[in-house]
């Protein structure tokens, strides 16, 4: 029945917007109407359609909150169990979820397929919610006004309409409520949102905060004797980027070089890599706020240029596509130019050669692909013009003629002559030679010629006509096909010319790199093995070495007498799965790329890595650290000997994708979690090493996103994909916990679920519920590491138990965040990104409040070996923990329940007779851009202050100096640069 009510709607949607589509496109006016008019006409009609269709997203939620409520209502009157309000009324209890029925107060139903399936409908998962939450629609999203637990009907019309308003408001809602006298029923006035509620079923106060309509109860522990008297601050530890694992070259080209300083540089992410691969150390340029396309090294192999693509901010402003240029010794930015100008990101760019790279060539990747020429030291564009519609791979300077730039991509190679501010096109004809479908790379002869490789194989040599035109020649001047030569089998994908002249050219099909002379015979070649993937960039290294990036993400460093060694590998597909070993520096990474990776992180090494069938999603540590279980996409979960990587048992539980897996503190159970809203359970023996299914906890309306286990090994919490927080005693059948309060003192041996009393503070105002992909305590339980949908790691506090909480916040990633992990003593941190397929390794440091940070005047010797890792370094100790406050005495009378609106005037009246009450403010300083980030130690900037690297860039940028190595952008203090 909810079904087909539920499904009224998208058709009635559907329909309304194609009739509107229809009327629009036959009204006869259109045809005379100018096309601005048409446009606007258009915009106004999409807005339309989106409003309706988020007005069907609430009026789906209201309904699926009504027939809740009629379901639990006659399932109560049914059993007798009727509870009278103060006047007589008959009580309808919140229904939202199992999480929200206190002890006692329903009968012992287990959840009907049609509950969970209308609380489904209500929720928007990660994978299926809305493009219009997505998008980061203006209206903050995911929260509520709370309904009284035991509140009447009202009128119909009055109670659709704060069903609607319950559904689709956006304010976040916090309340402490006291149990001042457990047996008076409630009373509360909608209207005026009294403070003054006392909760019948449950002992002990609870925050209750709400999310996209839901209400979310956590109840306060025991401990806490004084909700007001609970502060949560910036944490003195920082986060310090210490390495990057993995390699973008799946999708670029020509983006792996050798430096004068022995570092190979290439990116990932958003982060740019100097890899010194004899002294196993990096550093890192980042400058950027989104991912970085493409790479170009100066002439004089110091100055460095990088690309990125447009991007959005967590409030849905766009970062804006624009090209670094940065000292690679240094790491500063030179500056920033192309603000404003590029519109989809930078796809290809180069320096002039010819005049030692005072100006510098861009494509931008929109679908006019502008080439853009620079004056990249004034910061100003000489020139600009429409290349082509078709993609454009290359664009380069000249080496020798100063006024000639070349690109060339889909079936095209075009010769620009540039003078002044203008910019001529000549385009290359093939005549009798086959047409390529691609021109994939180009280089340079040592005589002035072209060489460019096509996706036929064939490398074709261009020289320029210095006699009269003839018939079917091209103009005097003109470059012209003077020479062809087969190369490869399969594409030319990149040439590489070398320091004597040779040239190195790789091939795509064929997996070769071959060797060619001064006249371009062929001498030597190497193939590349299949398990590489093809070849996407190929540069010169150290005396015969050559650098190799491939297609699966490797970088590989060989000769054609001794072949390869891998110096750079990493995942290719989206990472989910992440696990530190419990007393090893190791971790555990698995991908939807089937492959699961243990690193040493340490000597930041792969020690080995295994093909699954399927594509893994999740993993967790036998407590020996023997073994390790990796849950999958299709339901089925491997147990993998951790030293040989041996199988060691498979089972499989249900048939949708696993979330989470969890071994108990004894290593005895094995708690898996799946998206069919079920946990699993197994008995553990023969250290991790035999399964056997012992239990299944039923209960959850939604997917099991997160979970974690007592110290007892009793209990379990669990998140699920609806926001609920359910309570399961294991020993008793795997029994739901309907009073949740009875474990609101429970210590957890971990703390990963999202929603819980000690960790709802992270969670940011307008919140749709799926913002956090990931959470952590770290083991000495003083901070909380969060990955959040916004390429950011935060930092919190543990407690994190004030909303609004403040964090250091941290960008590398391109991408949603998808997990963290401390290492087992707490001196590192690891974080997954998800499209950006990287892993990054922090480093955890505290620091003392100061004016100025100890390491913001190193000097430029200093500052190279700054943010570089030796192999040989030892890892850091556990941070120790520091003594809290002491919490203010209580009052020996009892607080009276109190409402913290988060949104609303911490001056304005009281409201129900108590004062609305927020957390105390934390001081604050201005950024760049005017925005401001919570930061008590941080003085008022100067004009040297760096811009925070989550921030819309301003053309200031260029013109202030920045410490780009993995400072947390929370850091706006003074910055003295080097002497």
């Amino acid at each position: 029945m909810e079904e087909g009510l539920l499904s009224v709607a998208p058709a009635c949607s559907s329909t309304t917007t194609s009739a509107l589509l229809n009327n629009h496109c036959t009204d006869d006016s259109i045809s005379a109407a100018s096309a601005s008019d048409v446009q606007d006409r258009l915009s106004s009609l999409e807005l339309r359609v989106q409003q309706q269709e988020d007005e069907i997203t609430v009026m789906k939620a209201a309904l699926a909150d009504v027939l809740r409520r009629l379901a639990l209502s006659e399932d109560t009157a049914a059993t007798g169990k009727k509870q009278t309000s103060a006047k007589g009324h008959n009580p309808l209890r919140e229904a939202y979820s199992m999480s929200c029925i206190p002890n006692g107060s329903s009968s012992s139903r287990k959840p009907s397929h049609r509950d969970r399936d209308s609380s489904t409908v209500s929720v928007a998962r990660k994978d299926t919610f809305s493009s219009a939450a997505k998008r980061g629609h203006s209206a903050k999203r995911g929260t509520g006004i709370e309904r009284s637990q035991s509140s009447t009907w009202e009128s119909g019309e009055e109670s659709r309409h704060k069903l609607v308003k319950a559904a689709s408001t956006s304010k976040l809602l916090a309340k402490v409520v006291k149990n001042a006298d457990k047996h008076k029923d409630p009373v509360i006035s909608q209207a005026k949102m009294s403070t003054r509620e006392k909760n019948s079923q449950a002992e002990g106060d609870y925050i209750k905060m709400f999310m996209r309509g839901r209400p979310i109860t956590m109840f306060i522990p025991a401990d806490v004797e004084n909700y007001e008297d609970v502060r949560t601050e910036l944490p003195p530890e920082r986060l310090k980027l210490e390495w990057v694992y993995g390699y973008r070259g799946k999708d670029c080209r020509a983006n792996v070089y050798l430096l004068p300083t022995g570092e190979s540089v290439y990116f990932i992410a958003s982060v740019v890599v100097l890899f010194n691969y004899e002294e196993r150390t990096q550093r890192h340029y980042l400058g950027h706020t989104d991912s970085v396309k493409c790479l170009a090294v100066h002439p004089d192999k110091i100055r460095i240029a990088t690309g990125q693509i447009a991007g959005v901010d967590k409030d849905g402003r766009p970062l804006q596509p624009h090209v670094r240029v940065w000292d690679s010794v240094s790491l500063s930015t030179l500056q920033v130019i192309g603000l404003g100008t590029f519109e989809r990101g930078v796809g290809s760019l180069a320096f002039s050669k010819a005049d030692s790279g005072t100006h510098l060539a861009v494509i931008d990747d929109c679908n006019d692909h502008m080439l853009t020429v620079w004056d990249w030291q004034k910061k100003s564009k000489i020139a600009e013009i429409k290349s082509t519609n078709e993609v454009v791979l290359v664009v380069e300077f000249h080496p020798t003629d100063a006024n000639t730039i070349v690109t060339c991509g889909k079936s095209h190679i075009f010769f620009w002559t540039w003078a002044g501010t203008s910019l001529a096109r000549k385009q290359g004809i093939f005549g009798k030679y086959e047409k390529p479908k691609f021109v994939q790379c180009l280089a340079f002869l040592n005589n002035g010629d072209i060489l460019t490789g096509d996706s036929g194989g064939v490398m074709l040599i261009w020289s320029r006509s210095t006699v009269e035109p003839t018939p079917g020649k091209g103009p005097k001047g003109a470059y012209q096909i003077s020479r062809q030569i087969k190369a490869h089998d399969g594409s030319v994908f990149t040439l590489c010319q070398m320091r004597n002249g040779t040239l190195l050219t790789g091939g795509g099909k064929d997996h070769k790199i071959i060797l060619w002379d001064h006249d371009l015979n062929p001498e030597r070649d190497i193939e590349v093995p299949d398990q590489y993937g093809t070849i996407r960039a190929v540069a010169e290294g150290k005396g015969e070495q050559f650098l190799v990036g491939t297609s699966r993400n490797f970088i590989l460093r060989g000769t054609f007498n001794d072949g390869f060694q891998v110096e750079v590998q990493g995942h290719t597909d989206e990472l989910w799965g992440l696990a530190s070993h419990p007393f090893k520096d190791l971790f555990l990474t698995c991908a939807q790329d089937r492959q699961v990776c243990l690193w040493n992180s340490v000597d930041h090494s792969l020690e080995w890595n295994r093909l699954l069938d399927e594509h893994g999603h999740c993993a967790d540590f036998h407590p020996s650290g023997a073994v390790v279980a990796i849950g999958t996409h299709s339901g089925k979960w491997y147990a993998l000997d951790a030293e040989t990587r041996d199988l060691v048992a498979i089972h499989t539980d249900g048939n949708e994708q696993l979330s989470v897996m969890r071994f108990s503190v004894d290593g005895t159970l094995l708690a898996v979690g799946s998206h069919d809203n079920f946990i699993y359970l197994h008995t553990v023996s023969e250290k991790g090493r035999k399964y056997t299914r012992c239990g299944k906890c039923i209960g959850h309306s939604s997917y099991i996103t997160h979970l974690d286990w007592s110290p007892d090994n009793k209990f379990i919490m669990s998140n699920s994909g609806d926001y609920e927080i359910l309570y399961w005693d294991i020993p008793n059948g795997c029994k739901y916990i309907r009073n949740r309060s009875e474990c609101k003192d429970i210590d957890w041996t971990t703390y990963t679920c999202v929603l819980g009393y000690h960790v709802f503070g992270v969670w940011p105002e307008g919140s749709d519920g799926t913002d956090i992909n990931a959470l952590i305590r770290s083991h000495n339980r003083k901070v909380i590491a969060l990955a959040d949908d916004f390429c950011k790691v935060h930092l919190f506090q543990y407690p994190c138990a004030r909303p609004k909480a403040p964090s250091h916040k941290y960008s590398a990633h391109s991408s949603h965040v998808t997990n963290v992990t401390f290492m087992h003593n707490d001196s590192h941190l690891v974080s997954t990104g998800g499209k950006d397929t990287s892993v990054m390794q922090w480093r955890l440091v505290e620091k003392t409040p100061s004016l100025v940070p100890s390491d913001s005047s190193l000097s430029l010797g200093e500052g190279l070996l700054h943010n570089s890792i030796l192999r040989a370094a030892i890892p850091a100790a556990p941070l120790t923990p520091t003594p809290t406050e002491p919490a203010a005495t209580p009052t020996a009378t009892p607080t009276p329940p109190t409402v913290l609106d988060l949104t609303s005037d911490p001056t304005a009246a009281h409201c129900g007779g108590v004062a609305l009450v927020t957390p105390p403010p934390t001081p604050t300083s201005p950024t760049t851009n005017g925005r401001q980030e919570s930061s008590p130690e941080t003085p008022p900037p100067t004009e040297l202050t760096p811009p925070p690297s989550d921030s819309t860039l301003s053309l200031k940028d260029s013109l202030d100096p920045s410490d780009d190595t993995a400072t947390p952008s929370d850091e706006g203090r003074p910055f003295t640069p080097p002497s």
